[in-house]
């Protein structure tokens, strides 16, 4: 038996470039924002931006790619991106790159939504779970090497927004040549809070905080590194590193997730987070290594909490829920997303670059204080499925959660009715 189907080799090699262009434009503009001298709240802002319009793509792209197919959908998508990097080299001011990254994100919602549809259809039940691994690995590593790119060359210069537009033109390549045949209709969410707090108060709450505190993080780390003199090749660095450990991570604290209480989980790994965070801000690290090694773990704790609490949902969720409640719960971490840069960046412009972690330990003290109170109001779930594996949740989309195995299930129980 392949490792893959054939069919979906054309298309991993689409998704690495639009991965990899996404790794060098969310960089390249918060590390040229701070060379520029724009303000942290202004920075904070481009991660507002991106988080709306990413939102929006998941909601109003599958419309579009019912009315003028997968095609040409990801065609506009892919141009209308390079465009926006592009106007960025052009435009050099806060007021234009804001509703520039909010296109940007739109944009990379739809054009992964679609990547993400073509390699769903091109999968069946027996080589999904493969398919899903394999493509969380390339997510993963393609985002990597375009944020590691950035120390080989001049931040300063026009460089690295052409390498991003270049690469977002690749992607459309695979796609034109090899994906003639029309998928089914993208996955559509919607946002039912009523249902989502009856079935767990703590994954509503917690979806939106750790939202917040993701955001934050993705959007303003190369900002905190350029305050206290990292260079760009420690900033890249310091980025990555948080999210190979987060992925690394998912292994053990899934395993111990699905021996007890979820929640006794989310709190302990909450704590361990906040304790990061404290030592960001009180030890205030300058060299290298200390802030690196801080970055592994404060990676590892803050990108398993996601996975966490979606797991923790679909315990109190019916089977064939998985979808619903994990479509739902990703809308929630999306509002999240949209407040986080913003609080973090205006706490940065009075607090000094601290104040991002600041912001995370906060929005972490709150989820550890609401899981507790919710552990005396609810008994753990009496049946445990297993744990949710889940790429990060920034570049997730509806359609990453139909490629996850656990969404046979729901085709499953359709089928039975």
């Amino acid at each position: 038996m392949p490792l893959l189907p054939k069919s979906t080799a054309p298309l991993l090699i689409g998704a690495s470039a639009l991965m990899f262009a996404g790794g060098v434009n969310g960089l390249i503009l918060p590390v040229r924002g701070a060379q520029e001298g724009f303000s942290a709240f202004s920075l904070g802002l481009l991660g507002t931006g991106w988080a709306v319009g990413f939102v929006l793509g998941c909601l109003i792209v599958p419309r579009t790619v019912k009315r003028v197919g997968h095609i040409r959908s990801f065609g506009a998508m892919t141009a209308l991106a390079s465009v926006a990097i592009l106007l960025s080299l052009l435009l050099m001011h806060p007021a234009a790159w804001i509703p520039l990254r909010a296109l940007s994100g739109f944009c990379f919602a739809g054009a992964q939504q679609i990547m993400e549809s073509w390699l769903n259809e091109r999968s069946g039940p027996d080589s999904r779970g493969r398919v899903f691994g394999i493509y969380a690995m390339v997510n993963l590593t393609a985002t990597t090497i375009g944020q590691m790119v950035l120390p080989l060359g001049d931040t300063g210069a026009e460089t690295f927004f052409v390498l991003g537009a270049v690469f977002y033109a690749l992607a459309m390549i695979p796609t034109a040549l090899y994906a003639s045949q029309q998928p089914k209709p993208l996955t559509e969410v919607s946002l039912d809070i009523p249902k989502l707090w009856r079935n767990s108060p703590v994954a509503v709450v917690g979806i939106v905080l750790v939202g917040m505190a993701n955001s934050a993080f993705g959007t303003l780390a190369a900002v905190y590194g350029n305050a206290i003199g990292m260079s760009v090749t420690a900033i890249a660095i310091f980025l990555s590193a948080t999210l190979i450990a987060g992925a690394v991570a998912q292994v053990p604290v899934g395993y111990a997730s699905d021996k007890t209480d979820r929640r006794h989980v989310l709190i302990a790994v909450g704590v361990l987070a906040v304790a990061t965070s404290v030592y960001f801000i009180v030890a205030a690290p300058r060299d290298a290594m200390p802030i690196l090694i801080g970055a592994g773990l404060f990676g590892a704790f803050i990108h398993t909490m996601y996975p966490l609490l979606v797991s923790h949902a679909n315990d109190h969720a019916a089977a064939d829920d998985f979808l619903r409640t994990s479509g739902g719960l990703l809308l929630l971490f999306g509002i999240g997303s949209i407040a986080g840069p913003l609080i973090a960046g205006g706490v940065m412009g009075f607090a000094g670059p601290e104040g991002l972690f600041m912001t995370i330990a906060a929005a972490h003290t709150m989820l550890i204080g609401f899981t507790i109170w919710r552990i005396r109001q609810r008994a753990a779930a009496a049946i445990r499925r297993a744990y949710v594996r889940m790429p990060t949740a920034r570049f997730s989309t509806p359609e990453t959660l139909a490629m996850n195995p656990r969404a046979d299930e729901d085709d499953q129980a359709d089928d039975d009715r």
